[in-house]
Order: C-alpha cells, then sequence, then structure tokens
C-alpha cells in the first residue's frame, strides 16, 4: 500500500521545493546561445519531489519557485512560470501509485519515470511556453519555438538522469514493506 504524505509534510515539500528550486534555478543554471535560454538542474528536483509527494506539490514548488527566479532575473514571465507548474503537475499525475516511499524503484518505475519527464517536458516546452509568449507576449513564433525545443532537450536530459539517480538513490535508503524477517 502506498503512503500518502501528509498535508503538512506536502506544505513543508512546497516551501522547501520552490527555495530549492529557486536557488538552483538562479545559481546553478547553464547559459546557451538561445537568449533567456539555460541549461537547469533543478527540474530534477521538481520531477522528485512530484514523485514523492504529488502532483499538488510539482505544480506549486515549481511555479513559486519559477517566480521566484523570474522576479529576481528577466522580470515575471508567466508563459514559462506556467510551463513549470504544468510539468510538475503532469509528473506527478504519471507517477501516482509509485512504491518510490517504500523504497521500490524498479526498472517498470525507472522507465515510467523517464516517460514521465520527457511527455511532460514535451507539453511544457513544447506547447504551453511557446503558444503562451505568443499569445500573451506576441513573440515570433520562430524565437519561443526555438527556445522551447532547447528548454525540452536540455531539461529532459538532466532530469532523466539526475532525478532517475536521485529516485533510486532515496529508494535505497528506504526499508522495503515485508524485508525484515524474525529469526528462527
Amino acid at each position: 500500500m502506498t503512503s500518502r504524505p501528509s498535508a503538512v509534510t506536502q506544505v513543508v515539500a512546497i516551501g522547501i521545493g520552490a527555495a530549492l528550486f529557486f536557488v538552483l534555478g538562479r545559481f546553478a543554471a547553464i547559459p546557451t546561445p538561445i537568449p533567456n535560454t539555460t541549461i537547469n538542474i533543478q527540474y530534477a528536483l521538481l520531477a522528485v519531489l512530484a514523485v514523492l509527494y504529488g502532483p499538488a506539490v510539482g505544480l506549486l514548488a515549481g511555479l513559486i519557485g519559477h517566480v521566484l527566479i523570474d522576479a529576481t532575473g528577466y522580470g515575471i514571465w508567466f508563459s514559462w512560470e506556467l510551463a513549470t507548474a504544468v510539468f510538475g503537475l503532469l509528473v506527478g499525475l504519471a507517477m501516482l501509485r509509485n512504491h518510490v516511499r517504500e523504497g521500490e524503484f524498479g526498472t517498470s518505475t525507472a522507465v515510467r519515470f523517464n516517460l514521465a519527464v520527457i511527455v511532460s517536458h514535451a507539453v511544457a516546452w513544447l506547447l504551453v511556453a511557446p503558444l503562451g509568449d505568443i499569445l500573451i507576449y506576441a513573440e515570433p513564433a520562430n524565437k519561443v519555438f526555438a527556445q522551447g525545443a532547447l528548454a525540452f532537450a536540455a531539461n529532459s536530459v538532466t532530469t532523466c538522469v539526475l532525478g532517475t539517480i536521485v529516485l533510486a538513490a532515496y529508494a535505497r535508503t528506504r526499508t522495503r514493506t515485508g524485508s525484515l524477517t524474525v529469526g528462527e
């Protein structure tokens, strides 16, 4: 049986997740040749939070963290902040009823996680962000789809690699249900 984190745990995860998302996004982003687009590792953290604590945590930690990054940098850019929230939500929804918190992260869960990450990044960066940029900010389509394509590719790779490593390591720290036996 998958244990569901309490509401208090989820609120704490949102706060800590948003703060870590902000710090990683603000100070660990790697610039690229495409304007206002960076290679980010904070999406691995966001995906891990969404897996462990659920879609609401993924959505809110991502949204709040990205708003903080933008508010202290480029300025609020709602289409990309919304895309981050959509990414966190979708990964959380795709990974409902997992058993990572109970110490299970086998091949099928890893494959499911990586597929969830890739599809969620595709929706966020190939649809939500560019279409939002066009509809809200009247940005040129070729620019925003180039930015979205780079964000999709870079974020997918970093999230799949780092997220899988972190979830596998986390699962190994957990005691599996039924793994303890009484000696004879």
